[in-house]
């Protein structure tokens, strides 16, 4: 995806729209009773490789490249797999929709939501990027990444998370993504927020994201190359797990030392690892205040869980509890893919500071077009 996104003119909101006009079968609705893919064949137990000091060995370049969206859409309710029939078509759709026509960059959920729908064509009209620049999905037959709770789907929000959300969406151009939605939704959500928009005053009104500092933690997104990649690094007593976007690297101790007071936060909080069996289990809290995640900051408890079940495969295991932002703790689960691609520098420099000079001048010149036109400043 083209870095020019996150220069995009302040007078246009960034809108994910698309032409949903409501749930749309897959290969004729198969019966939940059928919906988990036939394979009687009995599962083999594969026993992961060990580093020189014998911890199992993670290292190495991994992607998520999934489509699978992080919530069921409802479309799918009470579906938690679909047929390997289905998973063609939704394959073969894709193909059609992005490789083969005129079409906008797509990221996120709706490239699911887009296959699932059957959409001739997916525009964009704030889309800077071609859907050739889109990387390789990957389809499988989960209908979501949440595992926990059962019906797929994110518990509610507290009400102080709604207002957290209000007041990022008030002042930031693009709008956060909300995985699961529908494109009908995001759109809804999309115009309520422009209409709501407050100009930002200064880069602290924007978002780590568009200041380059963090990407935050965990990553959830695929289907977008740079935010995808991963690395994995291990020595005795350590591991590093290394981001290709924005190069954030955690450096995670495996030695039983005490977490950091809980006085001291950081962007992508304190991380501290240790081994059950083959999986590393890596706990996480102290997030900054100023971090983000979904609502999410300083009270976020992350857990998060590898285990290498193949020689290409990483279960990623997300637990986020934090009863601050939703009602319950839940889980997701990635599949992570081994690669031989490389993780190449992320250019986003902490500050951003042409990027910030062009759309805080943006602003400036929408505030001013206002006051001429005899609307006042917003």
């Amino acid at each position: 995806m083209s870095y020019q996104l996150f220069a995009s003119s302040w007078i246009r909101a960034f809108v994910i729209a698309t032409t949903l006009l409501g749930p749309v079968s897959v290969a004729g609705q198969t019966p939940p009773s059928v919906t988990r893919a036939q394979n009687t064949s009995p599962k083999k137990t594969w026993t992961p490789p060990l580093t020189p000091d014998g911890q199992p060995d993670l290292q190495g370049v991994w992607s998520n490249k999934s489509a699978t969206p992080l919530e069921r859409p409802r479309a799918l309710e009470g579906r938690p797999f679909l047929t390997d029939q289905e998973v063609r078509q939704l394959r073969e759709r894709a193909n059609r929709l992005f490789k083969g026509g005129d079409n906008d960059f797509i990221a996120g959920d709706t490239v699911f939501l887009a296959a699932l729908a059957n959409l001739e064509q997916y525009k964009n009209p704030n889309a800077t990027g071609s859907s050739r620049e889109m990387v390789e999905w990957e389809f499988d037959n989960r209908t979501s990444l949440i595992t926990d709770p059962p019906d797929g789907r994110l518990p509610p929000l507290t009400p102080k998370a709604q207002q957290r959300q209000a007041a990022v969406t008030a002042t930031d151009f693009a709008v956060p993504w909300q995985p699961g939605l529908d494109p009908e939704e995001q759109q809804r959500q999309a115009a309520s927020a422009a209409a709501a928009r407050r100009l930002p005053t200064g880069p602290e009104d924007l978002s780590n994201v568009f200041r380059c500092i963090t990407w935050g933690v965990p990553k959830l997104g695929g289907n977008v190359a740079y935010i995808g990649y991963y690395q994995i690094l291990q020595a005795p007593g350590y591991v590093v797990l290394v981001s290709e976007v924005i190069h954030d690297a955690r450096i995670i101790p495996l030695d039983g030392r005490a977490p950091l007071p809980q006085s001291i936060h950081q962007w992508n909080g304190d991380s501290r690892g240790r081994w059950e069996g083959d999986t590393l289990v890596v706990e996480t809290g102290n997030f900054s205040p100023q971090s983000y995640f979904m609502g999410s900051a300083e009270n976020l408890r992350l857990v998060e869980r590898f285990t290498r079940t193949a020689p290409d495969m990483i279960n990623y295991e997300i637990t986020l509890n934090d009863s601050t932002t939703w009602t319950k703790p839940w889980t997701a689960v990635i599949h992570l893919k081994q690669t031989q691609d490389q993780i190449y520098e992320f250019a986003c420099h902490e500050g951003n500071h042409a990027v910030m000079r062009g759309m805080l001048a943006g602003a400036r010149a929408e505030e001013k077009a206002a006051e001429e036109a005899g609307n006042g400043p917003r």
